[in-house]
């Protein structure tokens, strides 16, 4: 996974996926830190559950598809990806809060869903 690009509904590169500590880490290109991955869960550094990421998809808590990856199946329609642009050098990642408790896994979807960027991280 290490280096895996999340792509949006338009096929804009929004982050990437570096191994660190164990854990998945996710980036946004800047270099911000925003997120990692525990069993197939998407944790922001506060501790929140953000989705899941299975099958190439990061999925959102309703199911729908927030990002996709090269290797996606299933879902929606891809768009064509653009270039990824450079990536910032890498922050120093902050604290991991205590992990909220996962939800139940809604059924998967092949819709988008209403926040596909960078803000999909800070909710």
């Amino acid at each position: 996974m290490d280096h895996t690009t999340f792509y949006n509904c338009d096929g804009r590169p929004i982050a990437w996926v570096a191994e660190a500590g164990g854990h998945p880490s996710i980036y946004l290109y800047d270099g911000t830190p925003v997120a990692w991955i525990s069993s197939n869960s998407i944790f922001a550094y506060s501790g929140k559950h953000l989705g899941w990421y299975q099958d190439g998809w990061i999925r959102d808590h309703a199911g729908d598809c927030v990002f996709f990856t090269s290797e996606a199946q299933g879902g929606p329609a891809k768009p064509a990806r653009q270039a990824r642009p450079a990536r910032g050098a890498r922050a120093a990642r902050p604290a991991r809060g205590a992990r909220e408790a996962r939800p139940a896994r809604p059924a998967r979807t092949t819709n988008w869903s209403r926040v596909t960027d960078e803000s999909f991280f800070t909710q």
